[in-house]
């Protein structure tokens, strides 16, 4: 098992976004600080944006950009679901495919606040965009992406994403290759202490949370 420490990494970003980058799979741009791909999934990085920051408008295509409010709201403008919004235990999804998108994401307040932000490659070129919007429950981990075309509940893919926060003692076990990012809290995997802002890369995952909210980001392949 290996465990990358965010503070242990370097702090960079652009516009209004400041973060930490895990995982930049070397096909777009990642060098030997960062972690490689597991499937489909390329990036990885923990950002808060600057009081008031933003990204300013920019496009993407054959990409799906997953971001996971840890802390605060960004308010969101684009080609996709322009002026809604994104708070704390949210999570957006959009998939670029291949007409692509276009957007923006805004902190409206005075304070910092705390986003996730996950790439993953499409299976197919050529999809339609489009734009889904999740709320985590607690003590369970609710899928944000991944699955068969045969549903419409999140985008298709081999790659799964789960988020969920989790009370003391409450435990999850799965098979298989995994990356944990803990977002919030303690916990321990596989029999190993973690905190906030470690990155877990493993086989046959054993987590149980340490403290009473202990948030995670699950990552997993089909």
């Amino acid at each position: 098992m290996q465990i990358l420490h965010k503070e242990n990494l370097h702090l960079g970003g652009f516009a209004g976004l400041k973060e930490h980058r895990f995982v930049v799979d070397r096909r777009v741009g990642g060098q030997n600080d960062t972690w490689d791909r597991l499937g489909n999934f390329i990036y990885l990085a923990d950002a808060y944006f600057e009081p008031y920051g933003e990204t300013r408008m920019h496009s993407h295509r054959e990409l799906d950009v997953i971001s996971v409010m840890i802390e605060g709201e960004i308010a969101h403008e684009g080609s996709l679901e322009h002026g809604s919004s994104v708070v704390q235990g949210e999570v957006q999804v959009q998939r670029a495919g291949g007409e692509g998108f276009r957007h923006n994401e805004i902190n409206p307040h005075a304070s910092k606040n705390r986003m996730i932000q996950l790439w993953v490659l499409p299976e197919n070129a050529g999809e339609r965009a489009d734009y889904k919007h999740y709320t985590i429950e607690k003590n369970t981990l609710s899928k944000i992406y991944g699955g068969t075309k045969q549903q419409n509940i999140t985008f298709d893919s081999q790659t799964i994403i789960e988020v969920g926060k989790f009370a003391h003692n409450e435990f999850i076990t799965k098979d298989g290759e995994f990356l944990l990012y803990i977002t919030q809290g303690t916990a321990l995997v596989n029999e190993s202490e973690v905190k906030d802002g470690d990155l877990i890369r493993g086989i046959d995952l054993d987590f149980k949370a340490q403290s009473e909210n202990t948030q995670i980001i699950l990552i997993t392949q089909n």
